[in-house]
């Protein structure tokens, strides 16, 4: 039962935070720390969880672990600086899968002025990534999920959908525009966007990457600030490589929009007049933050219709990590 699931991982997250001592970094995907001032964050891609060695390369592979925790880093607007490689591979893999792997890390460094700083070279049955990355704060002001107010804009910078029409693809042997593969194989993290948004803030923001799908972003927003959230689903930015194919394969492009995950993409609510400062090629509004809600929920309107995500109907829907 998916529901079963969702709730252990919500309980790991709970067990976690109440054994520690100070739990009080816990919260966003980026910590900051404050006498430092710098965001630390971590992710994790597991084979046959996160990628499989069948559809991606040694180099894409390489590119994507950095790619997904500078995606963090762009949530928290900080400029990403420094990276931490931890590999574990099997034996059955050669220096030319290491060679590969460090090329592509090293091309997507080279792109965002990141360095590698260290890291570990382990042995295990299965290939295992995971990057700590290190990035300073360039604002005085701070984005978390937990600061969202009502009237603020509902902003997006990236398309979605995009990246799990590719694995559907992919996991199913089905032609898919290269767009679409790519989406999903090597995806751009949000640093450009993240720079213009830091650049004019001048209040605190709520942001958060779309890593887990778009509503999983936007509900979690909406539960940390305590603010329901509406949004027009046909305000969304979508390629039409992505309508097409869903329409080749009948499928709704619009279950990949709201549900699919790793876009990458970022969603931001902010006040009014600072969306109006934004250059529409980089970011458009699709939604607005509705009154404070102890029970918050995400509207999804589509035309005439409308239809409300619950946290019991997020739970059985969203990407959960300890499902089958």
């Amino acid at each position: 039962d998916v529901r079963i699931i969702n709730m252990k991982e919500l309980s790991f997250l709970e067990i976690i935070k109440n054994t520690l001592t100070d739990s009080s970094h816990l919260g966003d995907d980026c910590a900051f720390l404050k006498d430092l001032n710098i965001y630390v964050t971590q992710d994790t891609l597991v084979e046959n969880v996160h990628f499989s060695l069948y559809t991606t390369t040694p180099y894409l592979l390489g590119r994507k672990s950095i790619a997904v925790n500078l995606s963090d880093l762009a949530a928290a607007l900080s400029t990403p600086k420094y990276v931490s490689i931890s590999i574990s591979i099997p034996k059955t893999l050669d220096e030319t899968f290491i060679k590969e792997f460090y090329k592509g890390v090293n091309d997507i460094c080279n792109e965002f002025d990141v360095k590698v700083i260290g890291g570990d070279i382990t042995s295990s049955d299965i290939v295992v990534v995971s990057v700590c990355a290190i990035g300073y704060k360039d604002s005085s002001f701070f984005a978390k999920r937990s600061n969202a107010k009502k009237d603020y804009c509902v902003i997006l910078a990236g398309n979605h959908g995009s990246s799990s029409a590719g694995l559907y693809a992919l996991s199913n042997f089905l032609y898919a525009p290269q767009a679409l593969i790519d989406a999903h194989l090597n995806p751009v993290p949000r640093i450009t966007e993240s720079k213009i948004i830091s650049k004019i803030l001048d209040s605190d923001i709520a942001t958060m990457d779309t890593s887990d799908g778009l509503v999983d972003a936007l509900f979690k927003i909406a539960e940390a600030s305590k603010h329901s959230i509406e949004i027009d689903i046909n305000k969304i930015p979508v390629e039409k490589e992505l309508i097409d194919f869903s329409l080749n394969n009948e499928k709704d492009y619009k279950d990949f929009v709201l549900w699919g995950g790793e876009d990458f993409g970022l969603v931001l609510c902010v006040p009014e007049d600072l969306y109006q400062n934004l250059d529409e090629k980089y970011f458009t509004c699709i939604g607005r933050v509705l009154n404070k809600d102890f029970n918050p929920s995400v509207v999804v309107r589509d035309g005439q219709n409308s239809k409300t995500i619950t946290k019991s109907i997020f739970c059985k829907k969203t990407y959960n990590h300890f499902k089958d």
